[in-house]
């Protein structure tokens, strides 16, 4: 390090640094002992082991420090990306680095933070006037939910000082978000090992009414339950990330600001990735204009950054593995077949394993402890929730979907459960086999098109907005609403990344996303 501040201060102009010597035992101790007799007695002996001294400016200490350091950091994302690009698992991209050049501040931000302890919790005090007024409105067609006007809050104490802001990646199928989000969770400090959650936001605002049921059935209406939630929140994990931020309920948005000030004022950090801006959330939502201000703590509290580019990073040219099958028949069967054996290897095979998702039993026809296989009229024909989904992908590394058939209006509902299942399946990092009729990507085209075969206007436009083409969606999708395309075009899109190598090895370092 003196070296390379001497070196770095050669550069400034000036000759060295003075700094205290480190060399002179070691210059004395080789000489012989009559040299080094002189050396200790001479005068001006210091000039063999000391050099000149230049002062310099703090500023220019600085920069000296600063050009002696200028390598990659050897921890987090930064180093991470880099590694994957040498091992040739990623190619390497200019706007992708500008990204991981954020998450690296963050982690640098995250590894100077020490998140404060919780106090004790204070005691409720009355609202003010104001916040009644705002509350009466909000619930106004809620009539279960009026008395929450008048209920006690808890004080919430000041944000940490140092609290890092938040970060908000938002951008259209494709750009990158979740192998973004993959990284830097699999890279954060070390310190926030045991303090760490990631989960899909939807999971997680399932989970937040979960326990506020709890403590309203345990302590009565009266609490001020989004804030005690909080508490326990910030108690398990200090660091959130939250995958698919979206707000389309009125149960999430008449909640989500108090519990956002919650989770700051108790200091935790969030991060969160979206396929919408913090302008776009709840639109066109019941009372939206009282979610508004929401919008506006998210904007001040997160830097928020479009991910958006020219390149869909899942369409990017990548090794496939053999992992979708067509047509159904007795060759694709038999390979089916043969993977799962050899995926089972020594493990028990069990035939009807019952599952436990939320006090009900889901059969999972034929399963190991981390492998299962379903025909797709038993999970997609079948009234399953996306938390039923999100259990059993959760449960099992592998799963494998049989007997995908072609799905039309008139099978409109289980396709809407396919694309529940294959979200799941994504978040949960699950590999999966399927074994189809068509061609996956074909799985939800109409065969007979009451249009004439023809895309709509309407149904253009959304899918021009992301980037997928008639090709891909066939002569005439099943779906026709905003919200039925987008999640069908992110379907598809994720099945494609879903069959390659890249994939293998993301599910093999972040299978701890919980659900």
């Amino acid at each position: 390090m003196v070296v390379a501040l001497r070196r770095a201060a050669g550069r400034l102009g000036a000759r060295q640094i003075a700094l205290p010597c480190t060399c002179a035992p070691s210059i004395v101790s080789r000489t012989s002992p009559a040299l080094s007799r002189r050396v200790h007695s001479s005068s001006s002996s210091s000039l063999l082991v000391r050099p000149p001294r230049i002062h310099l400016s703090t500023r220019q200490l600085a920069t000296a420090a600063s050009a002696a350091s200028t390598s990659s950091p050897k921890h987090g994302p930064t180093a991470a990306y880099e590694r994957q690009v040498e091992e040739g698992i990623i190619v390497n991209d200019d706007h992708q680095r500008s990204i991981i050049s954020l998450l690296q501040d963050m982690y640098d931000k995250l590894d100077a933070y020490t998140p404060p302890p919780i106090g004790p919790l204070p005691p409720p005090r009355k609202p003010s006037l104001l916040t009644r007024i705002s509350r009466s409105r909000f619930f106004a067609t809620m009539e279960d939910e009026l008395h929450q006007a008048n209920r006690a809050e808890i004080p919430l104490p000041a944000a940490p000082r140092d609290l890092p802001k938040g970060l908000y990646l938002y951008g259209s199928v494709g750009c990158g978000k979740s192998f973004l989000m993959d990284l830097f969770y699999a890279n954060l400090p070390a310190k926030y090992e045991q303090s760490k959650r990631r989960v899909h936001f939807h999971a997680f605002m399932m989970d937040v009414h979960r326990r506020g049921h709890k403590i309203k059935m345990e302590k009565g209406e009266a609490q001020d339950w989004i804030v005690l939630v909080a508490r326990d929140l910030a108690k398990e994990s200090r660091v959130l990330c939250f995958d698919e931020f979206q707000v389309t309920d009125i149960a999430d948005a008449m909640i989500l600001r108090r519990l956002m000030e919650a989770l700051h004022a108790y200091g935790v950090v969030s991060i969160t990735t979206s396929n919408r801006s913090p302008d776009e959330l709840y639109k066109n939502g019941i009372q939206r204009e009282q979610f508004i201000p929401c919008i506006e703590l998210i904007k001040d509290s997160f830097t928020v950054k479009c991910l958006d580019s020219e390149i869909d990073y899942r369409k990017r040219p990548r090794a496939l593995s053999k992992v979708y099958f067509d047509p159904i028949n007795d060759h694709t069967r038999g390979e089916i077949s043969k993977l799962f054996d050899s995926l089972a290897g020594s493990e028990e095979i069990v035939e009807h394993r019952p599952l436990s998702v939320w006090g009900r039993k889901i059969n999972v026809p034929l399963s190991t402890p981390t492998i299962a296989q379903f025909k797709f009229i038993e999970l997609c024909g079948k009234p399953l929730s996306a938390a039923d989904y999100l259990e059993i992908t959760k449960t099992f590394d592998t799963i494998f979907l049989v007997d995908v058939p072609q799905l039309g209006l008139d099978t409109k509902d289980q396709a809407r459960r396919f694309i529940l299942f294959i979200d799941a399946a994504y978040e949960a990092k699950t590999k999966l086999f399927v074994l189809s009729d068509p061609p996956i990507t074909a799985v939800f085209s109409d065969e007979k098109p009451k249009n004439n075969g023809e895309i709509t206007a309407h149904q253009r436009a959304v899918m021009d907005d992301l980037g997928l083409s008639a090709d891909i969606v066939g002569a005439s999708s099943i779906f026709t609403g905003d919200e039925e395309v987008f999640a069908f075009a992110r379907a598809l899109s994720r099945l494609n990344e879903m069959s390659g190598v890249q994939w293998s090895h993301s599910s093999k370092m972040v299978k701890d996303v919980e659900h």
